[in-house]
């Protein structure tokens, strides 16, 4: 089985209009082979839901940075009885719980002129990031994690210490820096997804699809590494065995190489 892990903003999302329409075909073709298409995001669960239903999948996901997997119940008829079950999903958790991030950043709000999604309003984070009002207003519903801006980015390994003292750590995404508990990545929470569709399926190979240094975690633990351009057309530093860099940025790069990657492993399994 293919299983394709998948970054959405500035990967299958357009980094200037959050579109997936150039994704359209992969996306159709995706879904007509029943190909697991893991969402494995910084986006919260509400922004995840809302996009499944718009795209028109139901397939587990990756929230917060690693924060959280949620396998929808009855999944593919996966044994999945040893995961808690939490809003009628199949859950881990590996993020800390929103309160204490919220405690660091009060805590360091004014040293270090840090500003987090808690402290912001819907029409504030609406401008920060260009989504409309009520797709920000999902952003803000945090369970695990704090996106958050800084005054001056050079104080960013000071805060990193601080946050160690607390056993929290910083990422940094596509448009902002994230507060997120040490136990976590993308990586981690991609490897634990893997083997449970190992453990109910057999022989996997994955795919994992990402363009930022949040995203690199993921990328060192699947089969094929996949590295989308910025929308300035650079490439985040990375450099790992069989890496597949993306000839554009966004949702037509996103197309263009699963599409291929698809057709291969077609015709490989024929």
């Amino acid at each position: 089985m293919l299983v394709i892990f998948t970054d959405l903003d500035g990967s299958l999302l357009n980094h200037e209009d959050y579109s997936y329409k150039d994704a359209l075909p992969s996306l159709e073709k995706i879904k007509k082979l029943q190909i697991p298409l893991v969402f494995t995001t910084s986006k919260t669960r509400p922004e995840v839901e809302l996009l499944q239903k718009e795209i028109g999948i139901k397939e587990p996901f990756i929230v917060e940075n690693g924060a959280a997997v949620f396998f929808p119940e009855g999944y593919r008829g996966f044994d999945l009885s040893r995961l808690e079950k939490i809003n009628g999903y199949r859950t881990i958790i590996l993020g800390e719980k929103y309160e204490k991030l919220r405690s660091f950043i009060e805590k360091h709000r004014e040293k270090y002129g840090v500003k987090g999604f808690g402290d912001m309003s819907v029409e504030e984070v609406a401008q920060l990031t260009d989504l409309p009002l009520e797709k920000a207003e999902l952003a803000k519903k945090r369970e695990f994690t704090e996106p958050f801006v800084i005054k001056d980015p050079d104080l960013i390994p000071l805060l990193e210490k601080e946050a160690e003292k607390e056993g929290l750590k910083i990422t940094k995404g596509g448009r902002f820096f994230h507060l997120i508990g040490k136990n976590q990545d993308k990586g981690r929470a991609v490897e634990l997804t893997a083997d449970i569709f190992r453990q109910n399926t057999g022989n996997i190979k994955t795919i994992g699809i990402g363009d930022s240094k949040n995203d690199i975690p993921m990328l060192q633990v699947v089969d094929i590494p996949v590295l989308i351009p910025k929308f300035n057309n650079e490439y985040e530093k990375i450099d790992l065995p069989g890496l597949i860099r993306a000839p554009f940025p966004g949702s037509r790069g996103w197309n263009l190489v699963v599409g291929r990657l698809i057709n291969e492993f077609e015709t490989d399994g024929s």
